[in-house]
């Protein structure tokens, strides 16, 4: 029997700015719900939140809280200002949780919480906030963004937290990884109505097309003057879905070029090339560079040979040497040993995680055009609103000022200042932070058909996995593993307990091994197994995908959560085994057909 809510919201309604940002909501919170809460920014998520925390009265609806319920809200950027440390903040407030509960969180995240407020680094502002948070011991919790600025050890951490939670809680996060582990069901504030789906964001794609769909057969039905909007959501949701598709092969075939550049034994193919070589195919080329502060050996000696058009992920613990390593590949920083050697036609690009230059005072059209009508974008003319609708914002925004602007706008704007510039090397660092999962999708894309070389720093799993061809993997020991394809495949190969061990002076990695139960194909002629293999796999893989299909849409029954949880988890489970199946299937093949082409 289903337990009554802890939290309802009847008819809400809230105005900004002299429109109603979202009227006549319902919203109802059970003792154990773990909500996902989906939309573009901008669509009042974060305004939602400081609604249902009580920092903000509606203009509309009725509130009720079940007696006793404690409320807590994880804010994306909480205001430290007036506190020495981050531990006199964290005792601040109406009901303070006690010092020392706030120290075993703070401990097992790794943060000193007398750490100085000023000065203190997004990351430990992020963790100071989370011990401060769960200390309180909430029965609902609300957070926004919770993983930025964390580094994957701390999101792994927090995700066990959550895992053994036993109040509910609402999550506002772009990263996919984390929402497909946790969540049991879906909130969908779009266009100023809010829709639920007692499933988790496993099935939010699925459910957001149906729905998309079936808006847009209503719309056919209607004016002809609203067949614009119907264009929109056939050619702008469902066909950006199809290509994503086809950039995700494309990915694949990269990777399994890529993977057979590295040897076995786990050094890369690092041999002397002509001037001509390295003009054309390569741009960087790391030799046994190594770097040292003080004791600590931040990389040993490490080689790597960039491509022109690779995609490098950059990933580890905070602390490991991501940033120096990344400064090191782009000359910035030079190595204590060894050599680097950059094409001198290298052009740059750099977008980091500090969102500079975005001056409050500024118009869209100042950063995006400096104050003008047209915008050069890689060599084409383009105008300045077409331009921003291809960046999802709305073209009257052109004279918006920047300081009114949602962070995940922000974001986007610099985006697209930055994506017009001719360059050949982009550099990315923490990219999806204050992103929602549109401009994740939408950033996706343009990484996918940039002809350039991207190097991107991120601890979002999901994005690496859909996005990079090699992954550089820091485990703060000063060894970077380089490992084909992203983070799952980093993950992949650090779980391999007789994974062979480098030659000295060359920690380049190999890619995975293959799975023991997978016999890797020799080069030549197919043996029979292989020529099976290679003919029947395709129609396999055919058959999972169309059984993940036909999961995910049982998935979509809002109902199945709650009368049959067996069935829900078991189809889950299936699902789960389908993909990974498919994953190795599409694998083999693709190791199959090199040897074919080959």
């Amino acid at each position: 029997m289903a337990q009554p809510p802890i939290l309802s919201w009847e008819g809400l309604g809230l105005q900004q700015g002299g429109r109603w940002l979202f009227e006549n909501l319902d919203l109802h919170v059970g003792p154990r719900d773990r909500l996902a809460l989906i939309g573009r920014n901008g669509v009042g998520k974060t305004t939602l939140f400081r609604l249902i925390a009580g920092y903000l009265d509606s203009d509309r609806g009725l509130r009720k809280v079940k007696p006793g319920t404690r409320i807590v809200l994880l804010e994306q950027d909480p205001d430290l200002s007036g506190h020495k440390t981050l531990m006199d903040w964290a005792l601040s407030g109406d009901r303070p949780p006690a010092e020392h509960e706030i120290e075993a969180i703070a401990g097992q995240l790794g943060i000193d919480m007398a750490t100085p407020t000023k000065g203190a680094s997004g990351g430990e502002r992020r963790r100071a906030a989370i011990a401060r948070a769960l200390a309180q011991e909430p029965d609902l919790l609300l957070m926004d963004e919770p993983t930025n600025h964390l580094d994957i050890a701390a999101i792994d951490w927090l995700e066990s937290w959550l895992d053994r939670y036993k109040g509910a809680f609402l999550v506002i996060s772009h990263d996919r990884t984390f929402l497909k582990r946790l969540t049991n069901a879906t909130l969908w504030l779009d266009r100023g109505a809010m829709r639920r789906k007692d499933v988790g964001f496993g099935g939010y794609e699925a459910w957001e097309e149906q729905v998309y769909a079936e808006e847009a057969r209503a719309v056919h039905k209607m004016d002809a003057k609203l067949k614009l909007e119907a264009h929109w959501l056939e050619r702008g949701v469902t066909a950006r879905r199809k290509r994503n598709q086809g950039r995700l092969e494309k990915l694949w075939q990269m990777r399994a070029a890529r993977a057979s550049m590295i040897s076995a034994g786990g050094t890369a193919k690092l041999k002397l090339a002509t001037a001509e070589d390295f003009k054309s195919k390569s741009v960087i080329v790391a030799d046994n560079i190594t770097k040292i502060y003080g004791d600590r050996t931040i990389i040993r000696p490490f080689s790597l040979r960039i491509q022109r058009g690779d995609r490098i992920g950059i990933v580890g613990s905070n602390g490991a040497g991501k940033t120096t390593l990344l400064r090191m590949l782009t000359g910035e920083l030079e190595p204590d040993s060894g050599s680097i050697e950059i094409a001198k036609t290298l052009t740059g690009v750099m977008i980091d995680q500090q969102r500079r230059l975005m001056s409050p005072d500024k118009t869209v059209r100042d950063i995006v055009a400096e104050g003008g009508d047209w915008i050069d974008v890689r060599g084409v003319r383009k105008h300045v609103q077409g331009y921003l609708k291809e960046f999802l914002f709305d073209p009257k925004i052109v004279d918006t000022k920047v300081g009114i602007l949602s962070g995940g706008e922000k974001s986007r704007l610099l985006l697209a200042r930055e994506f017009a510039k001719a360059s050949n090397l982009l550099v990315l660092d923490e990219p999806t932070n204050d992103l929602d999962l549109e401009t994740l999708d939408l950033l996706q894309e343009v990484i996918a058909d940039y002809e350039g070389t991207v190097l991107i720093v991120s601890h979002d799993r999901d994005f690496l996995d859909r996005t990079v061809t090699l992954t550089l993997g820091l485990d703060g020991s000063g060894k970077v593993d380089v490992v084909a394809g992203g983070y799952e495949d980093w993950q992949a190969k650090r779980e391999q307990p007789f994974a062979a061990k480098p030659k000295a002076g060359k920690t380049e990695s190999a890619a995975p091994a293959p799975s023991p139960n997978r016999t890797a194909p020799k080069p030549g002629k197919l043996s029979y197994k292989d020529q099976r293999d290679y003919e029947l796999l395709p129609a396999r893989i055919e058959e999972l995908e169309t059984a993940i299909q036909r999961g995910e849409e049982i998935l979509s029954n809002p109902a199945l959560y709650t009368e049959d949880p067996q069935k829900f988890a078991n189809i889950s489970k299936g699902i789960e085994n389908a993909r990974s199946e498919k994953d190795v299937a599409e694998e083999r093949w693709l190791e199959l057909a090199e040897l074919v082409e080959g």
